[in-house]
């Protein structure tokens, strides 16, 4: 089976010339996420060991917009990792000079933008971002969206733009939210099945379970999404470096789907790498 992770981080230390955003220590603390650099060779050594042929690196939030280790890591492994790129989402003359640019850059897949954070969260209701979507749209640029209160913003973003795709992270969850809470977030975003433009990421789900692993009490969720979206809408992913802090391996975050999950061989395929290729035109039979 081709193996496509849908998100991972990757980062290097805080330093006086990288500086972190305001606040990112206690963000990346609350989050669950390791505190530690993450770097691409680490990545790749799990991706090995576990057999994943891709990853997709959004560049993480902490950071800035900066994309230029995401861009690094592609640039040695061009067949194992593509980038999701930031953009300046409150700056419409430099986000659109940004876009034109990724347009032509063969490792940027995307783009992914986010709506959860109180500097962020409005910036898809106010106008602010109002500039992006019919550009991206022009250019074709499959953009990831984490915005889990605006969902019917997004479906009436995608109806609007139907030459967009767009890719909703997390299966639309707030964050912290788990068990049985995350049923209605995934219910609003399976809703959005009828627009055909819309797809959706199954990813980092063993942080939304209290449960042990294999968190089977949250496998009904995934089904319903992959029932009302279609496998070939529903993506994978871990968010790897959330993960770990749970005590989870790489293998065990597939084999959750694969031999876990009720999931047909059809639908394992397209879930677990096929559709997030055809959706990003990143053909597999091009290499690894």
């Amino acid at each position: 089976m081709f193996v496509v992770d849908s998100q991972v981080h990757v980062w290097k230390e805080e330093t006086p010339d990288r500086p972190w955003v305001p606040g990112a220590r206690e963000r990346i603390r609350l989050n669950g996420h390791r505190e530690d650099p993450f770097s691409y060779e680490e990545c790749l050594a799990l991706m090995d060991e576990a057999g994943v042929n891709r990853a997709l690196i959004l560049p993480p939030s902490w950071e800035g917009d900066r994309i230029d280790y995401a861009l690094q890591a592609c640039e040695a492994h061009p067949d194992r990792f593509g980038v999701m790129a930031r953009i300046p989402q409150n700056k419409p003359a430099e986000g659109a000079a940004m876009l034109r640019d990724f347009a032509q850059n063969p490792y940027v897949k995307g783009t992914r933008l986010t709506f959860h954070r109180p500097v962020d969260r409005n910036w898809m209701i106010d106008g602010t971002n109002d500039w992006y979507w019919p550009l991206a749209e022009e250019l074709s640029i499959p953009t990831m969206v984490h915005a889990p209160i605006w969902k019917a913003e997004l479906g009436a973003i995608a109806a609007r733009h139907p030459g967009l795709k767009i890719i909703i992270d997390h299966m639309g969850i707030m964050a912290r939210c788990v068990d049985d809470a995350i049923g209605y977030w995934v219910s609003e975003t399976a809703d959005l099945a009828k627009h055909p433009n819309i797809y959706v990421k199954v990813s980092a789900l063993p942080g939304y379970s209290t449960h042990p692993f294999p968190n089977l009490n949250i496998e009904k969720y995934v089904r319903e999404m992959v029932d009302k979206m279609g496998p070939e809408r529903c993506f994978w992913g871990t968010d790897i470096t959330r993960l770990l802090g749970h005590g989870l391996t790489y293998v065990e975050t597939i084999e959750q789907f694969t031999k876990h999950f009720d999931l047909t061989a059809e639908e394992l395929e397209w879930i677990m790498g096929r559709g997030i290729c055809e959706v990003l035109g990143w053909p597999i039979e091009t290499g690894n």
